[in-house]
């Protein structure tokens, strides 16, 4: 990717005319200004990133590129497209929403290739559309795309939903694109791909415009970055300058928030798994309590016995006319009372099915999931008000997760009333305290769900499974989406939860006995690396599992060393070939 961001280098190239522009935006919602005086130009074959919190106006900005903006705002200043024919694609940070259910990923991506092939004859339009579709697919990292076709988007993880969404972006042919976080969940390797195509895409003249929390992916991609905080642009500039000397307060916060697991394996600093031993190699032949028995202090290493045994998973998903298909193998597999266990691998890898099945989300396996030393029904329909309360899920997408017509305050409070039997004030007066600590204020916690961001979203599903008091706590890519300070609150809450016993503080209310089993299920290494343990899935198998030092540092597998060198190589500085070094 070809960057013009040093200010000292060689002369500049002419002036590039900007394909869409934005001057003095203010967009305010009822009586509050979200964005405020925040000027942009989107140049042909240039990156722009908006980095940012969670709620700073990076989503509504990216928005107004389109003409969208929330329900009942006031508007001033100025957007501009004047890109040939004005289409400016967009590729949402939740896929679901925008992909229909009650459609196949074949259907949903003819109907925009359709309009690109109605020049041809009448009976080549077909085998055109089908070869556009599959260019598209592929130039999105979809491996397979012949295969995806024939499913729906329920049958995807949630990165291969995010990459259909980019393919039918490409499918448009539109001269700007808005990415809102198109790395969201994805693993090492996908990302990379995903960098590389984003880049290309710019390559072709095609402006982008990336609004991301992964400040790895903005550094290495971005030509010119925008830091926005509380609605405002606190600090613009080239992305080499902005990293090697950032000139905000905010912008050296969220620089310095940066997890790495390579500079702290295994979370020795920071996470829960610190001075974990190395000893045992934990490797997919030593299932369970591997590596943890010996750490000093650890919840795992009192446990009698795990709170959650797998034994003998074999999952499948139905595949239309052709049947069901085997997608997940998990030999054994055991969580303990006041333990994490990080599940990584890449997007389609299992991950997502693997943690549906503990939830009798998906009841379409074979084998046994013990709770207690108790079989689970397979179906959540077939659980009990105590079994569905011991195993709570917080979904990737938390906005699909939510009813956009009810205040979020009351679906936070509905679990306690409904799985722990309390009344409603005093699960309301829970759910604020549990809000607060996860950062959400009482003011955001009477809106609706439309009304905050996707990471505030994410917080309050944090919080409602949380009311719960469960046994067992299924995290799916929820910081994915987050800011680095916010996820760094988010991870220190959840390793919090893991030794609270009954003092409640962490989760608004008693757990009895030790904290819950943690499961994050997770592309990102550098949240792996806090737990105590770590299980790698790749194309549906458990092919490694151990203490997450030891996983980091000194993997047995080639799959989980070939995870680890990409995620080392994204962390690396990409140096522009304009750059003053």
């Amino acid at each position: 990717m070809k960057r013009f961001d040093d200010e000292t280098g060689p002369a500049a190239p002419a002036p590039l005319a900007p394909l869409a522009e934005i001057t003095d935006l203010r967009v305010e919602v009822g009586g509050r200004a979200i964005v405020e005086a925040v000027s942009l130009r989107v140049l042909p074959g240039r990156i722009t990133a908006l980095v940012g919190a969670s709620g700073s106006g990076k989503t509504t900005t990216g928005l107004a590129l389109l003409g969208e903006f929330p329900a009942g705002a006031r508007v001033t200043g100025d957007v501009r497209v004047t890109a040939a024919d004005g289409l400016v694609g967009y590729v949402p940070q939740h896929p679901a929403a925008v992909l229909n259910p009650a459609r196949r990923i074949t259907a949903l991506l003819n109907d925009i290739a359709h309009a690109r092939v109605r020049h041809l004859p009448r009976g080549a339009r077909r085998a055109a559309m089908r070869e556009r579709v599959l260019h598209a697919l592929t130039d999105a990292q979809l491996p397979s795309p012949a295969t995806l076709l024939r499913r729906y988007p329920h049958q995807l993880s949630g990165g291969q939903q995010q990459r259909v969404v980019l393919a039918q972006a490409l499918l448009l042919g539109a001269r700007v694109i808005v990415a809102d976080e198109p790395t969201t969940g994805q693993d090492a390797l996908t990302k990379s791909l995903i960098v590389e195509q984003l880049a290309a895409v710019a390559a072709q003249g095609i402006a982008v415009v990336l609004l991301s929390h992964d400040l790895d992916v903005v550094r290495a991609l971005s030509d010119e970055v925008h830091v926005m905080r509380a609605g405002r642009v606190v600090e613009s500039g080239p992305t080499s300058r902005v990293w090697s000397a950032p000139r905000h307060e905010w912008t050296r916060q969220l620089l310095a928030a940066q997890l790495s697991f390579t500079g702290t394996a295994g979370g020795a600093e920071t996470g829960p798994g610190a001075g974990a031993e190395t000893g045992s190699p934990g490797g997919t032949g030593s299932p369970g309590r591997t590596g943890s028995g010996d750490r000093s202090g650890s919840a795992a290493g009192r446990a009698a016995r795990p709170v959650v045994r797998v034994r003998d998973l074999i999952a499948r998903h139905r595949d239309g006319s052709r049947g069901t298909s085997v997608t997940v193998r998990v030999p054994e597999l055991a969580l303990y009372a006041g333990e994490s266990m990080a599940v990584v691998g890449r997007s389609g890898s299992g991950k997502t099915t693997l943690a549906r099945c503990l939830a009798g989300l998906h009841r379409d396996h074979d084998g046994a999931i013990l709770l207690d030393g108790s079989p689970l029904p397979h179906s959540l329909r077939d659980r009990g008000r105590g079994q569905l309360a011991a195993v709570q899920y917080v979904f990737q997408d938390a906005r699909a997760a939510f009813d956009e017509h009810r205040p979020v305050l009351s679906q936070v409070a509905r679990t306690a009333v409904r799985l722990r039997g309390v009344d409603a004030r005093t699960a309301e007066t829970e759910a604020l305290t549990t809000l607060l600590r996860l950062g959400l204020p009482q003011e955001l916690a009477h809106r609706r769900p439309t009304r905050l961001s996707g990471g505030e979203l994410q917080r309050a599903a944090l919080a409602r499974a949380l009311l719960a008091h469960p046994r067992v706590l299924i995290c799916d890519e929820i910081t994915s989406g987050l800011d680095t300070v916010t996820r760094r609150g988010i991870l220190d809450v959840l390793t919090g939860l893991l030794g609270d016993g009954d003092d409640g503080s962490h989760s608004g209310g008693p757990v009895e006995g030790e904290g819950p089993a943690l499961v994050l299920i997770t592309h990102d290494l550098d949240t792996a690396a806090v737990a105590h343990r770590i299980a790698v899935m790749d194309a549906g198998e458990l092919v490694e599992q151990g203490p997450a030092e030891r996983v980091l540092t000194a993997p047995q597998h080639a799959f989980t060393a070939s995870l680890i060198a990409t995620t080392t190589r994204a962390a690396r500085p990409t140096i522009s070939p304009h750059a003053d070094v």
